[in-house]
């Protein structure tokens, strides 16, 4: 009968031996569960830095990697529309150490616009959503136009004579102008510029009298009174701008389009993976800090949950695909 309180030197040797044996007999992925992440952690912004997007990539990518205990960096990784920094991610090892900062244009408008060498719907795993960005519609501030109904207004009455602006052929301030014409029934000639901020310095100039922007570009402008704003596409009135309308309080319910962020991974990156990705990323949203930046750029943080974008992907997909086909835009 052995001692229990007094084990002999036996018995603690073959305990000692039991514990060694099972331990070696765990799988290597559950041992491996314990080590991510197990390198520094790159965020791939598919745009230049400076921008909006670069922003999020930086603070979003930063707050992630403190909830895991680990470090990241930023590669910033411009071009095709979006579709070289997202094509990058597509084909990194996944191990959930190169994540994307992407969005509509990776995973909705460009793969429908060029020849991407990736599947939206299927090279990645969705880690979670950032947040969205309404569009709002902006005017010079000598602009004639008060309201949205006197741009409605003046389009019908000269279909060829109100000019809208944007970044660029399929970028998110075009199909949000497409949007807007093919919903009114109305005419208004779309003028693209190739990328910057040339598109907002003739709107200031009053040579371009209406951009369809999103909230992340054009909120520093009407903080700054550089610009006017005409509408709002979110649900409610933005705090920062009270007497700017909703889109449905201007008259106009039926618009809905925002920019939205996400986060996402390689395809087959392991669940529990994700799952750390997710968690870190909702710990982010979470932080006053980052609720604070986002909501001063316009983005309204989302939850950063994984099946929630990934239910939300194929939806956005279809939609974007389906407008860019009926209003046959075509790439720059």
């Amino acid at each position: 009968m052995i001692n229990q309180k007094n084990p002999s030197r036996r018995t603690l040797l073959a305990s000692a031996l039991y514990g060694a044996t099972a331990f070696s007999l765990m799988p290597i992925a559950a041992l491996a569960q314990t080590a991510f992440p197990s390198k520094n952690m790159t965020f791939v912004v598919p745009y230049p830095a400076g921008g909006a997007n670069d922003m999020l990539g930086r603070l979003i990518g930063l707050k992630m990697a403190e909830a895991l205990g680990g470090t990241a960096m930023v590669d910033n990784k411009p071009g095709a529309a979006a579709l070289l920094g997202a094509s990058v991610v597509a084909r990194a090892p996944a191990d959930g150490h190169t994540l994307l900062i992407g969005g509509l244009a990776t995973h909705a408008a460009s793969p429908h616009l060029l020849k991407a060498d990736y599947d939206p719907l299927k090279d990645f795993e969705s880690v979670g959503m950032i947040g969205s960005a309404p569009i709002i519609a902006i005017t010079f501030n000598e602009s004639p136009f008060k309201t949205l109904k006197d741009v409605v207004d003046a389009a019908r009455k000269d279909p060829q004579g109100v000019m809208y602006g944007s970044s660029g052929n399929g970028s998110p301030l075009h199909l949000a102008g497409e949007l807007f014409v093919s919903q009114n029934k109305i005419e208004m000639t779309h003028v693209p510029y190739k990328g910057g901020n040339a598109h907002i310095m003739d709107l200031i100039g009053g040579r371009v009298p209406v951009i369809f922007d999103t909230a992340t570009n054009c909120v520093p402008l009407l903080k700054s009174g550089k610009v006017r704003a005409l509408a709002v596409g979110s649900a409610t009135r933005l705090p920062d701008f009270p007497n700017v309308p909703t889109f449905a309080e201007a008259g106009y319910p039926q618009f809905d389009f925002s920019a939205w962020y996400a986060v996402f991974a390689p395809a087959k990156t392991p669940k529990d993976v994700i799952a750390k990705l997710s968690g870190a990323l909702s710990t982010a949203l979470k932080n006053p800090d980052v609720i604070s930046r986002l909501n001063g750029v316009g983005v309204t943080p989302a939850n950063g949950d994984a099946a929630q974008l990934a239910k939300f992907l194929p939806i956005e997909n279809e939609r974007i695909g389906r407008l860019i086909k009926t209003a046959n835009i075509k790439p720059d």
